[in-house]
């Protein structure tokens, strides 16, 4: 899977923040705020294809987690990406 073209990581106000631009994103309305672990992931991962064992290799490298926990929270950041529609 590969992030969508068209979204981008944005610091605004000490918040990281995903924005849409280009035309095939008009409708996008959403607004989302990634925390310190999941704009590490997606700068790590940005203009790369990736999968949950990808972000479970860079948790387990940045931060001091067990692989159970890595990949359960790998998952449900997939999830949620999936979900707002910025992964294909």
């Amino acid at each position: 899977m590969k992030i969508k073209k068209g979204f981008e990581l944005r610091d605004v106000c000490d918040e990281h923040i995903i924005v849409a631009y280009g035309i095939e994103n008009i409708d996008f309305n959403k607004v989302i705020s990634l925390n310190e672990s999941a704009t590490y992931l997606w700068k790590n991962v940005v203009d790369k294809d990736f999968d949950v064992e990808t972000l479970v290799s860079l948790l387990l490298q940045e931060y001091e987690v067990d692989a159970e926990t890595a990949k359960r929270d790998a998952g449900v950041l997939l999830d949620e990406w999936t979900k707002a529609g910025l992964i294909e």
